[in-house]
């Protein structure tokens, strides 16, 4: 189960910065812009990817090895 939030917070966390990387230079990757009802909130989207990946990983964090 740690392995699982592991990789999960750290998919949000890449998609997170992804999302701000492409909304402040105009590069096209991610999964955020992609979206359409995101369209206009994208900063939003991608911090909260950022909280979600930290959060996932505080949890796995606290999760007993195995």
């Amino acid at each position: 189960m740690k392995r699982l939030l592991e990789v999960l917070g750290f998919l949000a966390a890449v998609q997170g910065v992804a999302g701000l990387v492409t909304r402040f230079t105009g590069w096209d990757w991610g999964l955020v812009q992609r979206i359409g009802f995101l369209d206009g909130y994208e900063i939003y989207a991608s911090v909260a990817l950022l909280v979600l990946g930290g959060a996932l990983f505080a949890v796995a964090e606290g999760q007993k090895p195995g």
